[in-house]
């Protein structure tokens, strides 16, 4: 990985050459997911991983990722901040907006769906000051470890909604941390003729573009504004529990100049991930199975890509 450019602006690299970050999310949900990420990073193209500090295997991640660490310095560490389908670190009463109701009003988990979510962030429902409680606790239960936060996302990418992603950067900026992802997919990051040829990602897409298209350049401007950094854009997450090699190579070669973000999930589709709630099963498997290949390498080669991590790019 060699020396980075300067930046054009505080939020994303000159548009000169194709640099990729290749972020694993989940870090931290079971143990069997923090194995794939450290091995995607040992074997495989894996640069950076956001970690669930509200996570069950969270101790075996610290563990692991600071041994990484030991070996791989350069390997980016982040905060998959959880603000629904989880729980919070702080007691509920302190973060009362973002928790799912019964029908007397006592507090339960954090919202699980995210049209729910969105509903409430983009009708004034959940407080500002709730927001930033929350993700300043989740900051500090992972610096307490020792280990540096580069960047931080959100869980469901649910930073991509203003009134979330203000109180996010507040605290993110208070807690030193100096990135965030740009949830955003660039728009065509598969050829046309391979998304016709899917159509289960047709509704996916539509969705997307109009949330990028709502949402995408004040982005951009409340991000530049407190002085943090962010990519171009993201790939991958429209083929989220679907990649594979074809669709891989397909975003590679369609990846255009500019610094961006891959988001991957890989992981290890084992009893421990069967408690679980997540959607993403034998896609682990799968997706791990693609980032640790020789395929993978000797396409981002041919392209030209330089992989970076958040480090770098913080």
């Amino acid at each position: 990985m060699g020396p980075l450019a300067q930046p054009r602006f505080l939020a994303c690299y000159t548009e000169s050459v194709r640099r990729l970050i290749v972020n694993a999310d989940d870090l931290g949900m079971t143990a069997g997911i923090n194995r794939a990420i450290v091995e995607g990073c040992e074997k495989g193209i894996i640069t950076s991983a956001t970690l669930m500090a509200t996570s069950d295997a969270f101790d075996d991640a610290v563990a692991r990722v600071s041994d990484l660490k030991a070996r791989k310095p350069a390997f980016g560490v982040g905060c998959h901040i959880v603000l629904l389908d989880g729980e919070p670190l702080l007691p509920p009463n302190q973060v009362a907006s973002l928790l799912e109701t019964t029908a007397n009003g006592r507090g339960r988990p954090l919202r699980s769906n995210l049209n729910d979510f969105a509903r409430a962030a983009l009708t004034g429902k959940l407080k500002p000051e709730e927001i930033e409680a929350e993700a300043d606790a989740q900051f500090r239960r992972i610096q307490a470890t020792g280990l540096e936060l580069t960047h931080f996302d959100c869980h469901k990418h649910s930073h991509m909604f203003p009134s979330v992603l203000g109180p996010l950067l507040r605290a993110a900026k208070a807690r030193g941390l100096r990135a965030v992802r740009n949830p955003f997919e660039k728009l065509f990051s598969l050829p046309l003729d391979r998304l016709l040829r899917r159509p289960k990602l047709w509704a996916r897409f539509a969705q997307m573009s109009a949330l990028s298209t709502m949402f995408a350049a004040s982005f951009r401007r409340e991000v530049e504004k407190v002085g943090l950094r962010t990519t171009d854009g993201s790939v991958g997450v429209l083929v989220t529990g679907v990649l594979d090699q074809p669709l891989f190579s397909c975003i590679v070669e369609s990846l255009p100049e500019g610094t961006w973000e891959l988001v991957c999930h890989p992981g290890y589709h084992d009893a421990d991930l069967d408690r679980h709630g997540t959607r993403l099963r034998q896609s682990r498997d799968q997706e791990l199975t693609v980032i640790t290949s020789s395929e993978a390498k000797s396409a981002l080669q041919r392209r030209g890509i330089e992989l970076i991590s958040y480090h770098e790019l913080s």
